[in-house]
């Protein structure tokens, strides 16, 4: 629910049991068939059906839109000056 309310998006969920090995897995049949011109779009379209699992909760953007804001400089201030402190 946390990611759906910050990122203002419904999260979907597929039944795998660890879905980061399985896009890397997606990733690298895309790799295998990439002389083929295959697009990773056609590979993906083997994973299993993803299922709602939650919508954003009303009025969660006006919280988390400033947050995401301030987070986001804050990123590029690290990314463009690693030394300083912030």
């Amino acid at each position: 629910q946390v990611l759906s309310d910050v990122f203002n998006t419904p999260v979907y969920t597929i039944d795998t049991a660890n879905s980061a090995c399985l896009g890397s897995a997606y990733r690298a049949i895309h790799g295998l068939v990439a002389e083929t011109n295959v697009s990773l779009a056609d590979v993906i379209k083997l994973a299993p059906e993803p299922r709602l699992a939650v919508t954003p909760t009303a009025g969660a953007e006006e919280l988390y839109r400033p947050l995401l804001k301030r987070y986001a400089e804050l990123e590029q201030k690290v990314i463009y000056n690693p030394t300083s402190s912030c």
